[in-house]
């Protein structure tokens, strides 16, 4: 008869206690074969799926841990009833399948317990400005690349929800083997409707599915930026209309599933929309476009529409009810002729409109451009960019015809001349305080001798960029043009000399800022004259690749210049001598300094610059290749306050 073990139990089921204090202690009555029976007492069931094997003098026993074995329906019941985001949060961190499996549970799922519910129901009896609400929204991420994949989005949603709340969420890109799809979204939005404003850049695997979660758990969704999400469609967009009534801001480009009845849905369900900007969409028309803006209750203040395959209907719409419009910018919109500008101006609908941005557009001409003048009072900035049937009688007729006109950037705009810009500094623009030149062809010296209009006292900035044609003659007239400049920009011109810059140097009274990058034929000569007329008021000097620059100017401005703050000599022919007789000036005061691509500044120049480090904020010494990178590791040890380029 075999032995009776009494073997696992315990004294409080079986009184008369077991025979042995330790159950290893029996091995010397059992015999020696890897397998015996035994008889127990009948005794409650351990809940171990492994045999009992005896060797010798080892006692084995193969046991999995319980836990592991599990399904996920009682995990998640386990999961549910955890109080705290912080208890959620380390079990998260135990493996990917808890993270997974905690980021699926919704905040009413969780079980409160009776200590918890208290707490609450006392929370709640209080005003709602001294509640502590750990879901306010004020926490931004933003995933790009490969960190973009569901598992860390699982993880922002379940990491977020006890820190403040997740509010702005940013993704650009997506992991080519892991990418974020829609079970990513779904977990932020279970995990954070909180979420207020969310960007989706080049996330192909991202579908409606998603888009129909955050529509239904993120109700205070504010701002939706789609970019380059070609699983998205109407039907997203839609759902984001029906339960995001809160949505003031919505950027969509490059989707090409969505068209015009998700901007219907849009346009009729959300008015408190007031940022929009379309790009590159060919499913969107006229019947979107103009959806947006029929609504009696439209609040749209900031439009950008580009790339669209819109006509002119939608422009008359626009200029017809889009009276609460400030910004606008217009491009690439090859279907909207002449008449749709002439109409959208003529129309007179837009009364607040102050920025107005127009590209790429045939339809511009010189028509259209005056009767946008004459309808649109209030018009304070514009540019025109790339409109090539844009020419001088047109910007003539604009410039008498925009009154409160302050900013005026013509770029690419190559009929424009030089007698054009004229008339338009003229007395016709009583409140032009800012003109700006970029890649003008037409802008170019003239031969003969012309009359010069009346000069523009208003103007105080003017900038030309890359117009290969101005010249010494053109510098000269625009000098005369503009005597009250404060703000000077003239940037890759090549043509202009010494000789150029000293008529607009005399005529000018107080520079401030004077940026002549690019200028490759000025001399010390010019800078010598500058900061002896306007050493006095000069704060921003900038001579990049100015490289007839030398020392001797850095000697004249250590001189001169008493309010100077901003100093770029980048590719000038600069050395260690002149930055010594710069740092031993003792009304130099200068913030930012760049040395980028000073060949001659070498080790040591270092006393210099610690001398000067006293001041500076910011240092660039990219490409000096005569500083030794020991040099550069003292550099930046003693200009610790400084942020240094190297």
């Amino acid at each position: 008869m075999p032995a009776l073990v009494n073997y696992g139990g315990d004294d409080e089921c079986y009184p008369g206690g077991s025979f042995y204090s330790s159950p290893m202690d029996l091995d010397g009555l059992l015999p020696t074969s890897s397998h015996v029976d035994l008889y127990f007492r009948p005794s409650k069931r351990a809940r171990i799926g492994a045999s009992v094997v005896f060797r010798g003098r080892e006692f084995e026993q193969e046991c999995k841990q319980s836990i592991d074995v599990l399904p996920d329906e009682c995990l998640f019941e386990i999961f549910r009833h955890l109080d705290s985001a912080r208890e959620r949060s380390s079990c998260a961190g135990v493996s990917k399948r808890w993270l997974m499996l905690l980021s699926t549970i919704h905040k009413d799922e969780i079980c409160k317990s009776r200590s918890t519910s208290n707490v609450r129901m006392v929370e709640e009896s209080k005003p709602e400005s001294d509640r502590e609400d750990e879901s306010n929204g004020f926490l931004t991420r933003c995933l790009e690349g490969k960190k973009a994949t569901d598992v860390r989005l699982a993880a922002i949603a379940v990491g977020t929800s006890g820190c403040g709340g997740l509010g702005k969420l940013s993704i650009r890109g997506s992991n080519s083997t892991r990418g974020v799809t829609d079970l990513g979204l779904s977990a932020i939005a279970n995990g954070c409707p909180s979420l207020r404003m969310l960007s989706l850049w080049n996330v192909s695997l991202v579908g409606d599915e998603g888009l129909f979660k955050i529509a239904r758990e993120c109700r205070l969704l504010e701002k939706l930026d789609l970019c380059h999400c070609p699983s998205i469609s109407d039907k997203g967009l839609i759902a984001i209309a029906e339960r995001c009534t809160n949505l003031t801001s919505l950027s969509i480009e490059s989707c090409p599933k969505i068209g015009n009845e998700g901007l219907q849905a849009i346009g009729k369900l959300c008015s408190k929309l007031q940022t929009i900007s379309i790009r590159d969409c060919p499913r969107v028309g006229d019947q979107g476009v103009s959806s947006l803006f029929a609504s009696s209750s439209c609040a749209i203040t900031k439009v950008k529409i580009q790339a669209l395959n819109i006509t002119d209907f939608s422009l008359a719409v626009i200029g017809h009810y889009g009276q609460a419009i400030t910004h606008l910018t217009l491009s690439g919109l090859q279907n909207v002729s002449e008449k749709g500008f002439w109409v959208m101006g003529s129309a007179r609908g837009l009364k607040k409109l102050t920025l107005l941005t127009i590209a790429s557009c045939r339809g511009m001409t010189d028509v259209s451009l005056e009767a946008i003048g004459k309808g649109i009072a209030n018009l304070k900035q514009m540019c025109i960019q790339k409109c090539c049937f844009v020419s001088d009688n047109g910007l003539t007729a604009f410039a008498r015809a925009a009154g409160s006109l302050e900013t005026l950037q013509l770029e690419e705009c190559n009929r424009i001349t030089l007698l054009g810009v004229g008339g338009a500094l003229s007395n016709h623009i009583r409140n032009l305080k800012s003109l700006t030149l970029v890649k003008c062809m037409g802008i170019k010296d003239i031969a003969q001798e012309v009359t010069l209009p009346s000069p523009c006292t208003s103007l105080r900035s003017l900038s030309i960029q890359n117009c290969p044609g101005f010249g010494s003659a053109s510098l000269s007239m625009v000098g005369k043009l503009c005597p009250q400049l404060q703000h000077v920009e003239l940037i890759g011109l090549y043509g202009i000399t010494d000789a150029s810059m000293l008529p607009l140097l005399e005529t000018c009274e107080e520079l401030l800022k004077v940026n002549l990058s690019g200028c490759i034929n000025l001399t010390d000569e010019t800078i010598s004259t500058l900061v002896r007329l306007h050493g006095g008021t000069l704060e921003v000097l900038n001579l990049d690749s100015c490289r007839k620059i030398t020392d001797a100017s850095l000697v004249a401005i250590a001189d001169a210049c008493l309010l100077l703050n901003e100093l770029d000599v980048s590719k000038c022919a600069i050395t260690d001598a002149g930055l010594a007789v710069l740092s031993s000036s003792e009304q130099i005061n200068l913030q930012v300094l760049s040395l980028s691509g000073c060949s001659e500044v070498s080790n040591k120049s270092f006393p210099f610059l610690e001398r000067l480090g006293k001041s500076l904020l910011g240092l660039n010494l990219k490409n000096c290749h005569s500083i030794g990178s020991g040099m550069v590791g003292m550099i930046v040890e003693n200009l610790w306050r400084c942020d240094i380029l190297v």
